[in-house]
Order: structure tokens, then sequence, then C-alpha cells
């Protein structure tokens, strides 16, 4: 080697050399601090001297051991709801999320809580700290007040170049809380697949998804509160303070003027103004909210799937799912935005198509798709799929879901993205909740949901697969005598047949291609 050129290259070898042992230095000193001194705390008893038990008293009484459901497909209904139930809180909110932006809707809702805490009501929130970048000063600020409680899931320990906890701590990082809820007074909740950000609930100008909760009252609810005091007090829930500071004197100034700001937007403002005259504002707070009573149970992976423990092995959600959905009989409804049934879910998918059982299956098209590599995931299943005889639908993008009335099962106006994590078996039972049909959601993330036993719920379902979805998504299928795959866009006109996934570049398809040969499906 000629010695000249060996020595240039000197600098870049010594750069990178002292980039790496930075990388290591940083990764191996910095750690999660110790969990001594954590409260353990648990939900507040419902009490019937309260506006929401006054307001569900005589419910409650006529339907004993009953769950009260109401679902909330619309996104603005799903945001005034939540600010409703938090402005009549009188002893406590519990909240736990995925997601939580600091974007308007973030912002508001922050409001929510710290109004109800400024009344002296408990609150306590439960964020997974994967998406809490930027969060900091505003989750110090509100873990300062003397009402409010803030817990980071599985954080991360490194605050700044966030992608740095990653290089010697992926197997921990990778497994997520994916859980939500919000609860108030342990006497509602709601629960569903919505995090907290405009793109859920319909506000700005980006990004909308089609998504659905419901809220419950009656028996389900002190069970999603059991299920929150688990992960509260589980030991991946690190107190916030330790990781982000104390909040200083100045601090609540700081989030008032924030909240000033955001309510002085003017986006802000006509978002509230819409808000407020959505029905389920009305029908709230006139006590005239129509409730479906049925039998519910709450259904969630134990904290211990984080860890990857033999505990976790103990209680994950999917074999309860299954259990108590049973197996289906004669129909599966199911919608999810992430599909990666794996071969072994597949397999078992194909096998009750070849019993009889008529599926239905609602995911994002990859136009719609924001995530490249589960499209993937899926997109190598959809043959085996179609071969079995199950019938698939992909999201258009921009569907417009729910702009009319009787197209409410789920969905926003001007929808581009599916969320919702649904699915009913039999016409006779329904799930709501966070888990996706894919390998993430049964292996690595926690999830939860209500299983709801409902023909009338599990009908609207099916009238939306019968009447809207083949109106707002495509339907795949296999071209006669051949592998190829074709797409059946239906109008009011006619129909139109894609012979390439529409919608879609050449490169947004080559990588879909490239990525489903990869052997990622276990981190899909």
């Amino acid at each position: 080697m000629d010695i000249s050129i060996h020595r240039k290259r000197v600098p870049v070898n010594a750069f990178r050399f002292f980039a790496a042992a930075a990388v290591l230095l940083v990764t191996g000193c910095a750690s999660l601090p110790p969990l001594e001194g954590r409260t353990v705390t648990t939900a507040l008893s419902a009490v019937p001297d309260t506006r929401l038990g006054r307001a569900l008293a005589s419910e409650l009484a006529a339907h004993p051991g009953r769950t009260g459901v109401h679902p909330l497909p619309r996104p603005r209904d799903a945001f005034a709801a939540r600010v409703v139930l938090a402005a009549a809180a009188d002893r406590s909110i519990d909240v736990q999320y995925y997601i939580w932006h600091g974007d308007q809707v973030g912002y508001l809702m922050f409001e929510a809580l710290w109004e109800a805490a400024e009344r002296g009501v408990r609150v306590r929130m439960l964020l997974d700290d994967m998406n809490t970048a930027g969060l900091d000063p505003t989750l110090a600020a509100l873990d300062a007040h003397p009402n409010i409680e803030v817990r980071l899931y599985n954080p991360l320990a490194v605050r700044g170049a966030r992608w740095l906890n990653f290089v010697g701590d992926f197997a921990r990082l990778n497994r997520r809380m994916h859980n939500k809820s919000f609860t108030v007074d342990n006497q509602a909740s709601i629960v569903g697949g919505r995090n907290i950000g405009n793109e859920y609930f319909g506000a700005g100008d980006g990004l909308v998804f089609a998504d659905l909760d419901v809220i419950a009252v009656g028996a389900a609810v002190p069970a999603v509160s059991d299920e929150f005091d688990l992960y509260w007090n589980s030991p991946s829930a690190y107190p916030a303070a330790k990781l982000v500071g104390a909040g200083d004197a100045g601090a609540a100034d700081g989030l008032k003027a924030q909240f000033a700001a955001t309510r002085a937007d003017p986006g802000s403002l006509a978002y509230m103004e819409a808000a407020k005259t959505t029905p389920i504002v009305r029908d709230m707070l006139d006590r005239g909210l129509a409730w479906e009573w049925v039998t519910a149970h709450v259904v969630n992976d134990d904290p211990a799937k984080t860890l990857d423990t033999e505990a976790r092995k103990d209680f994950l959600l999917f074999p309860e799912l299954v259990r108590l959905v049973g197996q289906p009989e004669s129909t599966l409804d199911l919608i999810t935005p992430y599909f990666v049934p794996g071969k072994e879910g597949t397999e078992a998918l194909a096998d009750l198509a070849r019993r009889g059982v008529a599926m239905r299956i609602l995911t994002n098209s990859l136009g719609a798709s924001d995530v490249s590599a589960v499209h993937a995931g899926y997109a190598k299943r959809r043959e085996a799929l179609l071969r079995a005889g199950i019938r698939l639908y992909e999201l258009k993008p921009d569907a417009g879901l729910d702009s009319q009335e009787g197209r409410a099962t789920l969905g926003s106006s001007a929808a581009s993205g599916l969320h919702a994590k649904t699915f009913a078996v039999d016409r006779r039972r329904l799930f709501v909740g966070s888990f996706n049909f894919d390998q993430r959601s049964a292996n690595l993330n926690t999830e939860m949901g209500l299983v709801i036993e409902s023909a009338a719920l599990a009908q609207r379902m099916a009238d939306l697969f019968d009447k809207q979805v083949p109106l707002d998504a495509y339907e795949v299928r296999l071209r006669p005598g051949s592998d190829d795959l074709q797409w059946i866009e239906r109008t009011h006109s006619g129909e139109r047949v894609h012979d390439e996934e529409p919608g879609t570049g050449w490169w947004s398809r080559f990588k879909v291609n490239v990525l489903s040969v990869l052997p990622i499906e276990w981190l899909l």
C-alpha cells in the first residue's frame, strides 16, 4: 500500500473511531434512573356524588352488571367527548397514550387536563416515551402541578439525540406501549384507536385518519382502571421528573402562555367552534346520549411484555382476544390499518375461509399507507389470501368516509388514511381497541381494547362493508386465469379496473417489492 495514501485516510478513520467511541460513551454512561421513591397509586373508586355519578345513576341502576357503550366514529365528536368528560371530572382523570403530539389538539387536551387539576381533580398521565420528542419542558411543567403526575413508559435515557438510545438498547426500546384510554372519575372511559394529535381528530390542514373509539360506562370501566393501574405501577413506568427534570418557578406561566397562544390560533378557534356544535356535546350535556347496554370485556397485554420476560407469556392480549370472541363460524369482518398476518396467520385465515367462513378485510392501500414496510408485509400475503376466497379491500386516499349521515361506523370527512382497529365475528361480537393485526401488536407492543357482545354494533360493521366500503376502497382481485392482481374501483358511474396499485408511482411500488423480500416481517 502507498504510505502517502494511507496517511491521507488516517483523519477519516480517526473521525469514525472517535465518533463510534462517542456513541458508545454516551449510550454506555446514560442509564435509566432508579425507581426508588416512586409512589404506588391506584384509581380512585367511583362514587355516586359526582356530576357523572348523578348523570348515570338511573341508567346504571336499570342495567346492573352491564356496560353502556356509544361509538365515536367522527373525529370532532371524539375530541368533544374527551373535553366534555374532562370538564365534568370531579375526582380523577387517568390518561394512557402511545402518541401525544405538541400540536393544536395536543395542547387543547393538555389545557383541558390542566383546568381539571386546577379544580382539584387528580390527573395521572402515562405516555409512551417514543413520541415525546420536544415535549420535555411541557411535561415538566405539567408534572410540577400538585394535582398532576406524569410518568413515561419505557423511556429513553438520552433526551437530546434520541437516536443514540437505540445503539445499545434496541431490544428494549423496540417494545412500546400502544394502549389508549381516557378515564374520568372511574365512571366513564374512552377506548379505541385514536392517539392525541391533529390527524386523529380532524384538526389542522394535514393528514386525517379514519378511526374509531367508544365511550364506555358501567361494568367495564373499573376493569379499564385496573389495566391503567397495572401499567402505571409497572417497572417500565418512570416518574417524568426523573427524566425531564422538575419544572421551575416559571414553568406554569410558560405553559399557560402556550395554552393561550393555541387557543388564539385561528385554526384552533375554528376547530373549537366546530367541536362545540357537534351533536354529542348537546347529548352529553343534556344526558341524552344513546347507550347500547351490553356485556363487554377489557382485554390487555401484561406490561411485562415490554421487558420480554417469561412473565409476559402468562397474559397476552391476543390469546385472550381469540378466546373471548370465539372461533368464527359464519363471518369475520376486519378493519385494520396495518395488516401483517405473517405466514402462520395467513394459513389460519385461509383455513377458516376454506371451512366456509365469509371474510372481508379492509386495510390501507399503498397510496393511503404511511408505512411502506408494513404494506410490504401485507402485500406478500395478498395472493394466498385471495386464493382462499377472502375478500380484500384497500382504502383509497381521501376516501371521504363518514361524509354523510349513515356512513358513521368509522371515519372522517376527507379521510386520507385508515387508523381504526376493529373486527366483528358472526355479526354478534365486536372488538374495538389499539390492536393491529400485525406482528408488532401480537409480539412486541402492548395493546388493549374492549370485546363487546352486541349484534347491533356488529351489524353496523357488516352494513359498512355491504354499502360503503366498496365505494371508498379498491377491491383487490386475482386477474382471471393469472396470478396477477387487479384493483377494482367502483363508482356511481361504473367500475374501473387498475392493473397497478392505483394512486402510486413506480418508485413506491419498487420500494414495496424490495422490502417484501427482506426478513423484517417480525418487526412489522
